[in-house]
């Protein structure tokens, strides 16, 4: 189970359903749709990928492949800009 988490020191503002971020650190700038934003949002604090997923296809219609998918992909972004960590789920 992987443990999604934020990383670096990142400014947002919200532009209508969008979210909008800037890292004054590696120059880096992020758009997120309202999903993306939500996903934001849902890893304020390190979550599951799993429990991400599950609460997005609660909120969304969406099969649980496709949201996985995208959900992933879209994570995968965030790690490319420095915007978060993707943990190994912590030993038991």
């Amino acid at each position: 189970m992987t443990i999604v988490r934020r990383q670096g020191e990142w400014l947002s503002a919200k532009i209508g359903d969008e979210l909008v971020m800037m890292s004054a650190t590696n120059r880096h700038y992020v758009g997120m749709s309202e999903v993306g934003a939500r996903i934001w949002e849902l890893i304020e604090q390190p979550r599951s990928l799993d429990d991400v997923c599950t609460l997005l296809l609660d909120e969304y219609d969406v099969a649980p492949q496709v949201c996985r998918g995208e959900v992933e992909a879209f994570l995968r972004e965030l790690m490319n800009h420095g915007a978060v960590a993707l943990d190994p789920p912590p030993a038991a």
